[in-house]
């Protein structure tokens, strides 16, 4: 019953993902486990964009590159309204929750968007299928250019282990583009394949954003996390999360409007401009952020990853139920 219960707020993926934050946090993984779980979860990425990569059609592409007002907009939501929401609430939260936390939410606020679900959510909603593929797919890849490049810009922190700026875009081209490409040109080979088993994909995604997480949840808690974050401060990330969704859903719906896109369109604005993605996220903060600094660069996104999943889901099922009714 109990469970029940849990499953009317958390989706399975969340309940397990939690769970594993809690392993990670009993039984860390440490000296030679800690090294395994290290190329494990290197080549769970790299399969992962490989098989992203062999999904995305050539017509996908084709069919949403001419929206391009769109895309402008979607991409000045995620790279420059988001940022500058995070840096402009930097003050109060770095109050609230402390300085390595506060960074946590910046780098939030940098990183591209989701493509699976921003895309799921779309299709839902009735909105503009193609150009929300197109969006999703090519906020994803830019921001394996942008996110270190936002983060070196707006934090002023030396990246990583002191690797330059350079050295960290191309550890994350390496690690994500390079594979994505090798997968789309693979398509042709593999494709069809990967379309009668999207469920295998799905598998894959999950997989490898647990082993991220257990690896980069060992390792900050083997640096003391747990003695640094206090309950307050998980509750105040949490409020901090709840305010930044409201505001870019807010404001992705009046830029929709006030810029005269029709109603399928404005639908793709909100669901992709308004995600950031843990798929994307949590790779790149083990490039970016070393020891101590990664777990509280990876809590804000887990906690508005939960967040945007549940109020996306409502969102989607309305404007569906009102494409209905219109209809």
């Amino acid at each position: 019953m109990l469970f029940q219960h849990i499953r009317t707020f958390f989706d399975r993926f969340t309940i397990i993902l939690i769970a594993v934050v809690v392993v990670a946090t009993v039984l860390p993984a440490t000296d030679r486990g800690a090294l395994l779980f290290h190329w494990l979860t290197n080549f769970a990425i790299t399969l992962l964009f490989f098989m992203h990569g062999a999904k995305l059609s050539r017509g996908a592409i084709v069919a949403g590159l001419t929206h391009w007002r769109l895309h402008i907009l979607v991409f000045a939501c995620t790279f420059l309204v988001f940022p500058l929401l995070g840096v402009g609430l930097r003050p109060v939260i770095q109050g609230l929750v402390g300085e390595p936390l506060a960074i946590g939410i910046v780098f939030l606020c940098v990183l591209p968007g989701t493509v699976q679900s921003a895309i799921a959510f779309t299709s839902l909603a009735k909105g503009n299928v193609p150009a929300a593929i197109c969006s999703a797919s090519a906020s994803s890849i830019l921001g394996i250019v942008l996110t270190p490049l936002l983060v070196a810009l707006l934090l002023g922190v030396r990246i990583g282990t002191g690797a330059s700026l350079l050295d960290a875009i191309l550890a994350i081209s390496l690690e994500l583009l390079v594979p994505f490409i090798a997968g789309h040109l693979s398509r042709p080979l593999i494709g069809a394949w990967i379309d009668r088993h999207r469920d295998v994909l799905g598998a894959v995604d999950q997989s490898s954003i647990l082993l991220v997480v257990y690896t980069a949840m060992s390792a900050s808690v083997v640096e003391g996390l747990w003695t640094a974050v206090d309950a307050r401060q998980l509750i105040g990330l949490g409020v901090i999360c709840c305010i930044l969704l409201a505001l870019i859903l807010g404001l992705t719906s009046w830029l929709g409007r006030y810029l005269g896109f029709n109603r399928e369109d404005r639908i793709t604005i909100v669901f992709c401009g308004s995600k950031k993605s843990l798929a994307n996220g949590v790779p790149m903060a083990s490039v970016l952020f070393a020891g101590a600094m990664l777990g509280p660069a990876l809590l804000p996104l887990m906690i508005f990853h939960q967040l945007q999943l549940m109020v996306c889901a409502v969102m989607a099922q309305r404007y569906a139920r009102h494409a209905d009714a219109s209809g």
